[in-house]
This record gives structure tokens, C-alpha cells and sequence, in this order.
């Protein structure tokens, strides 16, 4: 490519300098974490649809996520909400109008700005989250129960680490 320069692998540059086992090694591991990762996002994703039509049959995974946000942070304006979810807005005022005709959100003129909505999700809304929310984090706890103490605060310290 242009304005590249040619870098030695990984591998080549791990040989230099006597290191190439635990480059290997190292290599492994990170494709095994990966390999994890795809498994975790895709039972994410599989969840998201489940509790999307547990709040309503009709509802895609983005609905529940904007209806979660909502029940979560409380009101929010579409350009806010768009930017948390990493969705475009266009993408999100779509949704917007179908969570509103499920009766799922609400919005109103914002008292600060009339050209401005606030959304909010319904109290009914807010409520059916926090069931399905409970139901997740007993799953979870179930699932974690079985881990020593200290595994469960390494898992979260290493999941901060890498998220940071």
C-alpha cells in the first residue's frame, strides 16, 4: 500500500530476538480470546432478540435496546440516545416511531427547548425491562455461582482492563 512501509511479522521480529515460542504462544492465546469473543457476541445477540420479543412479539433487537437504555438512564433526546447506541439517526428515528406506536416509548416537547423531544419509556415498558433485566442477571448469577470469589473479581478486573 502506498505510504506504508514494510514491518516484519510478528513471528519474524519474535525469532530476532530469541522470543518466537512465546510469540507463538502468545499468538494462540489471542485467537483462542477471540474465538471466545465471537461465541459471547453471538449469545449476546441471541439474547437481545429473545428479550426483545419477550417485551413484544413485533419488537427487533434495536427496540429493545433503545427501550433498555431509556428504562436505564432515564429520558434522553435522539441525538443523545443515537450517539450512546452507536446508531445512526436516521436509524434510530425509525425505531423511534415504531417503539411509539407499540406503546413502548413516549415522547414529549422538551421544557428547555420546544424544538426538541424528550423520549422516555413507559412506565409498562419500564417495568416488563426490569423483569427481563432480573431474569438475565439471574442467569448470570447462576452461572457464576459455581466460580471461585477470586476468579469472578479476576474476570471482572481483566473485562475492565480491556475495556479501558
Amino acid at each position: 500500500m502506498v505510504g506504508m512501509t514494510a514491518e516484519p511479522a510478528l513471528d519474524d521480529r519474535a525469532a530476532n530476538d530469541g522470543s518466537s515460542a512465546a510469540s507463538s504462544d502468545a499468538s494462540s492465546a489471542i485467537a483462542a480470546v477471540e474465538l471466545q469473543f465471537g461465541r459471547l457476541f453471538h449469545r449476546v445477540r441471541a439474547n437481545w432478540k429473545l428479550y426483545a420479543s419477550k417485551l413484544h412479539p413485533d419488537l427487533p433487537p434495536l427496540g429493545y435496546k433503545v427501550v433498555s437504555t431509556l428504562a436505564a438512564r432515564g429520558p434522553a433526546h435522539a441525538g443523545a440516545l443515537a450517539e450512546e447506541l452507536h446508531v445512526d439517526k436516521s436509524v434510530l428515528s425509525r425505531q423511534i416511531r415504531m417503539l411509539e406506536e407499540l406503546e413502548l416509548i413516549e415522547s414529549h416537547v422538551d421544557e428547555h427547548d420546544a424544538r426538541a423531544r424528550v423520549l422516555a419509556a413507559t412506565p409498562e415498558a419500564a417495568a416488563r425491562v426490569a423483569e427481563i433485566r432480573a431474569e438475565s442477571q439471574a442467569e448470570l448469577y447462576e452461572r457464576l455461582a459455581t466460580w471461585e470469589p477470586h476468579e469472578i473479581r479476576q474476570f471482572a478486573e481483566l473485562l475492565g482492563r480491556l475495556s479501558d
